[in-house]
């Protein structure tokens, strides 16, 4: 099979979805934000592909299920704006992935990182 066969984009796609929701509660974690906010902290995350397109519905979902919460405020620069932040379902939901996805990634790393001498610290095995 050539890479050109490999539905690797399909496979990056389903990886953007677990990680964008992780990502959102995890930044409003730290402070307050509003969507535009939330979309420019995100386009460093390259990989994570999230658009406006993205971001809103996602938003609107974490809203229904009670994860987050927003308020109104007004802007002196433009219309007013829409604040998000966690509700404590939301924060509750936010470390339960943080813990899930420590874990994911130790299990992960052990099977696609070098070969290690897990028994040992440190200890990568040579050939």
């Amino acid at each position: 099979m050539t890479p050109e066969e490999l539905d690797i984009e399909g496979w990056k796609t389903q990886l953007r979805k677990g990680a964008a929701e992780f990502a959102v509660l995890s930044l409003l974690g730290r402070t307050e934000m509003y969507g535009i906010e939330l979309l420019d902290s995100l386009s460093g995350a390259d990989g994570l592909g999230i658009s406006d397109g993205t971001i809103y519905p996602l938003l609107k979902r974490l809203q229904s299920e009670g994860r987050i919460q927003a308020r109104w405020e007004p802007s002196v620069t433009g219309p007013p704006r829409k604040y998000y932040s966690l509700t404590p379902e939301g924060r509750l939901a936010m470390a339960a992935m943080n813990r899930a996805w420590s874990e994911f990634r130790l299990q992960l790393d052990r099977l696609v990182g070098p070969p290690r001498d897990f028994n040992t610290p440190d200890r990568t095995i040579s050939s």
